[in-house]
């Protein structure tokens, strides 16, 4: 599909320019809600902001176009779910978090 744009007018151009943005704007949301379905609430995720080490926390939140995590240190970061990697954790450990105690028989 070929369009002239030296035919257009300069409304017709404005027009064709919102109509452009507007799918792009479409078309990015989809893709990080794709990304975002890749992971669940409560999964234990790493990401790396610039400039810093890498940071590890629990998945809460999904909004618009980002993630919302909370580091093990408290921190509360939104973040893009493209540069999320999900922690797997190791055999043997308890999934349910640190501040749960495993039940004995007395």
């Amino acid at each position: 599909m070929t369009i002239d744009i030296d035919q257009l007018t300069e409304a017709e151009l404005i027009d064709l320019n919102h109509r452009i943005v507007e799918r792009l704007r479409f078309l990015d949301q989809m893709r990080a809600h794709v990304e975002m379905l890749e992971f669940r609430i409560g999964d234990r995720v790493t990401f790396q902001p610039p400039g810093q080490g890498r940071l590890e926390g629990m998945l809460t939140r999904y909004n618009q176009k980002t993630v919302t995590v909370i580091t093990d240190s408290g921190q509360k970061w939104n973040v893009s779910p493209a540069v999320l990697s999900r922690v797997e954790p190791a055999k043997g450990t308890n999934t349910a978090g640190s501040s749960v105690l495993p039940l004995t028989n007395r």
